[in-house]
């Protein structure tokens, strides 16, 4: 038997526990997709794009291995910036799979409409200089991927800045 947890909570924790199963059930996407997809669409569609829904193949529709079927995303996009979505988006479903960690993604539908900017309202890190700065870079030496070098260069700037506030 699990033993009921005693403390805080956060209320991002309490608030992800309610909303995840209704997005779920209603648009197939859950708050880690939502809360990474500026991270996800990149500087070039993060503040023209949001992702509506995930329209998942019936159980029938299973090929017939039983295997998953990959799903169809729809973006919403704001004007003409839709036809410059249309030409990455092979490059966007590589980035929504990688996130997912297999192929969830197999088309990307996209609807034209203005898109709220409310909760893309992250604040930009300012790079790190001194002593924090090379510590990260000492500690992203032996890294051979630039992509996840990357990654884990924005983590610590996140996690150095912030403790430079306290």
């Amino acid at each position: 038997m699990k033993k009921p947890r005693r403390g805080a909570f956060q209320i991002a924790e309490l608030a992800n526990g309610i909303i995840d199963p209704v997005l779920s059930r209603r648009a197939g996407i859950t708050t880690a997709l939502l809360g990474s997809w500026e991270d996800i669409a990149g500087e070039n569609f993060a503040d023209c794009t949001r992702p509506e829904k995930i329209t998942w193949p019936r159980h029938n529709d299973f090929n017939e291995a039983g295997g998953h079927r990959p799903g169809v995303l729809v973006v919403a996009c704001e004007g003409a910036r839709a036809l410059f979505l249309n030409h990455a988006q092979g490059e966007l479903i590589d980035r929504i799979n990688g996130f997912f960690g297999y192929p969830a993604i197999a088309q990307i539908r996209i609807v034209q409409k203005p898109v709220s900017q409310s909760y893309n309202h992250r604040r930009k890190l300012r790079p790190l200089e001194g002593e924090r700065a090379r510590r990260l870079e000492a500690m992203l030496d032996g890294i051979e991927s630039e992509t996840l070098k990357s990654a884990i260069r924005k983590l610590g700037t996140g996690v150095l800045s912030s403790a430079k506030r306290k």
